[in-house]
């Protein structure tokens, strides 16, 4: 129930100001000017970002009075922590939405908002792999703060169609709850995995809160404010489980979900992760700066294939809910179960991928529905 009402806090709270921030964009005017790698035709409002943060800020109030979570806030440097860096980044994205800010610093920003985390205590101390503290204290603290700003620009680098960052997001963030809450019941668990569970839990609600105004045709958008500040929380809560659990501390018969924190965040990051590494080496192989814009991402290539815009949304959500929840299944059912069902799932996946039903590859991009 104390989950629950902090969801319900968080989800009124952005959709309120989700509402509001429209309304008054619209009638100010505050949007930007529509972009040559852009596919909306309408000029829209990128503040959502504001109304996420807002949001999740309106839920952790509510969680910081009630018992429940008083394992978070009884130490809340870290939790802290984190809404200093996600103000830093939602001020950097604001104001690069407004005077589109070069490369270097909003990059800048972000190593400052990532080491304000890692600096306060969230790092990768250790793998779980045989217990063994892997990196010296530096190398931990400087790996932590490449991981945040790597997942940071990922889930940016992503956020080209209406709704797609919005629903990735819930669909990873519902994983590692039930992930982190299923390990927290644990007697020797809870310490670890307090932070990642509320986290995701502000996350998701403030989302799922945000997403009838992002809905495609999208009223408003995440902006970089938005996606900057879904990578960041994303990334803390994955480093919260990854880099803090030893399985020496987990019960025995947990010993497969001990090694799951090496494997889950690839697994429900996937569909940003690989979008930023092609993107990466498709830029340099181009001799361009891996920052410099360009229309070549996969929601890119999915609509030149044929796909409407929200079929190629919903392929992308079917990718990330296939190895997300089927990497959760080793938990749950046996290995050759959960094996069986992410195979299946990825056949299935691959062939709705492969199979647009409106027009061929050589066609142009769709401009009939508004997007990002």
């Amino acid at each position: 129930m104390d989950y629950l009402l902090v969801a319900f806090v968080t989800a009124v709270t952005a959709w309120v100001l989700s509402y509001g921030l429209w309304r008054l964009a619209r009638h100010y005017r505050w949007h930007p000017e529509i972009r040559p790698r852009d596919v909306h035709q309408t000029p829209t409002p990128r503040l959502g970002g504001i109304a996420v943060f807002l949001g999740m800020s309106a839920g952790v109030l509510v969680a910081s009075q009630l018992d429940f979570f008083s394992g978070v806030f009884d130490n809340p440097r870290a939790i802290i922590a984190v809404f200093v860096a996600a103000f830093i980044v939602l001020a950097l994205g604001v104001i690069d939405d407004i005077f589109d800010l070069d490369w270097l610093t909003k990059l800048s920003g972000q190593f400052l908002a990532a080491g304000v985390v890692a600096w306060q205590g969230v790092q990768i101390v250790s793998l779980p792999i045989g217990g063994l503290t892997l990196f010296s204290p530096t190398l931990s603290l400087m790996l932590t703060v490449l991981a945040i700003v790597v997942v940071m620009n990922a889930v940016n680098f992503i956020d080209g169609l209406d709704g797609l960052v919005v629903g990735v997001a819930l669909i990873s963030n519902g994983v590692f709850f039930l992930y982190a809450f299923v390990l927290s019941l644990g007697e020797q668990g809870a310490p670890f995995f307090g932070l990642a569970t509320i986290l995701t839990v502000l996350l998701a609600a403030s989302l799922l809160g945000f997403l009838p105004l992002n809905w495609n045709p999208a009223k408003l958008f995440l902006g970089d404010s938005g996606a900057l500040l879904v990578g960041l929380v994303m990334s803390v809560s994955a480093i919260s489980i990854t880099g803090q659990i030893d399985p020496a501390v987990v019960n025995p018969t947990q010993l497969l979900p001990a090694f799951l924190p090496v494997i889950l965040p690839l697994a429900v990051l996937i569909v940003p992760l690989l979008d930023f590494s092609l993107a990466v080496i498709r830029r340099l192989r181009r001799g361009m700066s891996p920052f410099d814009a360009d229309r070549a991402h996969l929601h890119h290539r999915l609509l030149d294939m044929g796909h409407t815009h929200r079929q190629a949304v919903l392929i992308l959500y079917s990718w990330t809910a296939v190895l997300a929840i089927g990497t959760l299944m080793f938990l749950f059912v046996a290995w050759y179960w959960a094996l069986a069902i992410i195979v299946l799932g990825l056949i299935g996946s691959t062939l709705v991928t492969l199979s647009p039903e409106n027009r061929s590859h050589n066609d142009p991009l769709l401009i009939d529905e508004e997007t990002q």
